[in-house]
């Protein structure tokens, strides 16, 4: 990227985003959630039953609406019940990534044929949710966002219910603060209604019940510890912490504008790429030796220094080219499905210490010497797993990362990354804080703080987007190198080219392969591999092509996510009680 190009979007998000609020969207239909009423019943065996409802406006062509509701390990829901006022309907549930998926069909007419348009339409949605409540040693405690922050819109006000199992010594906070209009406790109920809240932020109950509410309490999650003092510190260090990020970043936000011109003198000075002796426009064999995991994670991973997912998928399928691992199908005969295995047979005496670890870390997960990569992602779904897989995980991006220091010290200067990185992630906070304390203010001053947050989080992103490079900068050397294995990948990912230059053998297909996974477009040189099958013989006896085949890039990528997922989404008692950290909650829109 040039001065010029630089120059020029960052004077076309300036002018945007002073005309922001003079802009509308050319859209021809829109839909608002009015109001929304949420009932909760805390039964006293631990079971909570919710009552949802949402009054949508919809201004145009409509086919209905959604709901997704996360779930935490050890959470389900169960009982799911849909009736619609203003429309017919019919609803269909289903799990997806660890949340309930409730899509909910409307129709104008009794056939079922016709969707809606320009109509009030209120949906009501109650179901029973399992392992929610808490009960520790000295108290029980419920936790749950009444509105989630994963909305496509924000709603005009929320009313709140909920019956709580007895009428003594209950306690409640409900956060964030600012959205509170009204809340009561009187004997078993608590009362509640919000002001509007925007898209984007969520609105939070938490309660303190005494244990005795309680009688065989199988539905509900049990904590051998005390926790009262523990989940009042957590809340009162959540609210005291948010306090204090608001009063720093509003000083830090009086800033904001110079954050563009500082990514401008970063670019400059430490952005522009030497020139150097090389105008190829493709490359049909790796411009250089390096194993599969030091290729993603200089030259693919964005962040570079360290590899990605894509390296460590790399990385297996360099063992199964190196005989240390291979591949093998059962069909079941039932459900006429294929599971994959991978099989340890190989020596692993001269592998290198990475490559050592991967093997180490699927080993773990075999029974035996075979690993069934099939149920992989049911077997990470367990947070024990997940963790330890995690842990492992990043030991081995940790190794790479240390394998290379010296190297990238050599090939990149990262003086610029860095403070590019400064910029994106403390101007999007910055920018957030900012522009939520504008729109709090009653003071007319505080649209000027609304519009400059908007500004730095939009400018912040962008930043935030640039893979180290942009902003940092390659010596000679590593430019030539990054500009080959570019190439490379360009010539992987289209197939014309592979085409009119096809490998002679299986031998380079499998290299193919290997650095087509660690570039992030193996799934290009598998479709282009098939489109040639007829050419290459003993192709379906090949293990690196098998894994593809059967489904083992995907298998293992999408396992790969889930420890991720369930790592990052388990919440242990220790966190019970901080804002934001709560059960329920999720979104939804409309399509």
């Amino acid at each position: 990227m040039n001065v010029k190009k630089t120059f020029t979007i960052i004077l076309l998000f300036l002018l945007i985003f002073s005309t922001f609020s003079a802009v509308a969207a050319d859209d021809d239909r829109s839909y608002t959630i009015d109001q929304a009423f949420i009932e909760l019943t805390i039964g006293n065996n631990g079971l909570l039953h919710v009552d949802e409802r949402y009054d949508y406006s919809f201004d145009g062509n409509f086919r209905g609406v959604y709901r997704d509701i996360p779930l935490k390990a050890g959470e389900s829901i169960d009982n799911i019940e849909v009736n619609v006022d203003g429309a017919y309907a019919t609803f269909k549930e289903s799990d997806d990534n660890g949340q309930k998926h409730i899509k909910i069909y409307l129709y104008s007419d009794e056939a079922h044929t016709k969707g809606i348009r320009d109509c009030d339409v209120s949906v009501y949605i109650s179901y029973d949710m399992k392992n929610v409540v808490t009960l520790f040693n000295d108290v029980g405690g419920l936790q749950y966002k009444l509105w989630g922050d994963e909305w496509d819109v924000g709603v005009g006000s929320v009313d709140v219910q909920v019956n709580l199992p007895g009428d003594k010594n209950n306690e409640y906070f409900l956060n964030p603060q600012e959205f509170n209009a009204s809340s009561d406790l009187k004997g078993d109920t608590i009362t509640a209604k919000t002001t509007s809240i925007p898209k984007g932020d969520f609105y939070e109950l938490l309660v303190l019940m005494p244990l005795d509410d309680f009688n065989d309490a199988s539905y509900a999650k049990h904590v051998d510890e005390n926790g009262r003092d523990m989940i009042m510190k957590n809340l009162n260090d959540s609210v005291n912490g948010r306090n204090f990020w608001n009063t720093t970043y509003l000083v830090l936000g009086l800033l904001s504008l110079l954050s563009p011109i500082v990514a401008v003198f970063t670019y400059l000075r430490y952005g522009r790429e030497p020139k150097v002796d090389y105008e190829g426009i493709y490359e049909r064999e790796p411009p250089t030796d390096d194993p599969p995991e030091v290729v993603n994670a200089l030259y693919a991973s964005g962040d570079i220094g360290t590899p990605n997912m894509d390296g460590f998928e790399a990385t297996i399928l360099n063992l199964i080219d190196k005989k240390v691992l291979s591949i093998n199908t059962v069909t079941d005969s039932e459900t006429e499905t294929n599971d994959l295995y991978i099989e340890f047979t190989g020596d692993t005496g001269t592998l290198k210490s990475n490559e050592k670890q991967v093997y180490d870390i699927l080993h773990r997960f075999s029974d035996g010497n075979t690993l069934n990569l099939s149920t992989l992602n049911t077997t990470l779904s367990s947070e024990s797993n997940a963790e330890w897989f995690m842990d492992q995980y990043h030991d081995w991006q940790k190794g790479v990362e240390n394998h290379l220091a010296s190297r990238i010290n050599e090939e990149f200067n990262d003086t610029g990354t860095t403070i590019a990185s400064i910029l994106g992630v403390g101007g999007l906070a910055a920018g957030i804080l900012i522009g939520v304390l504008g729109l709090w203010s009653e003071l007319k001053s505080g649209t000027y703080a609304m519009v400059g947050g908007i500004f730095l989080v939009a400018f912040s992103l962008f930043i935030m987007r640039f893979d180290d490079d942009k902003f940092g900068q390659w010596t000679p050397e590593g430019r030539v190198r990054y500009l080959k294995w570019k190439n490379f990948k360009k010539f992987l990912k289209d197939n014309s080219l592979i085409k009119e230059h096809p490998p002679e053998s299986i031998v380079v297909w499998r290299k193919y392969l290997i650095y087509g996974a660690s570039l992030g477009v193996a799934d290009k040189v598998y479709e282009s591999m098939k489109l040639q099958e007829q050419n290459y013989s003993g192709l379906y006896d090949d293990d690196i092509f098998l894994y593809h085949h059967y489904g083992g890039y995907y298998m293992m990528h999408h396992a790969l996510y889930t420890g991720e997922s369930t790592v990052n989404s388990s919440s242990d008692s220790g966190g019970f009680g901080g804002v934001g950290g709560g059960s329920g909650g999720g979104g939804g829109g409309a399509f």
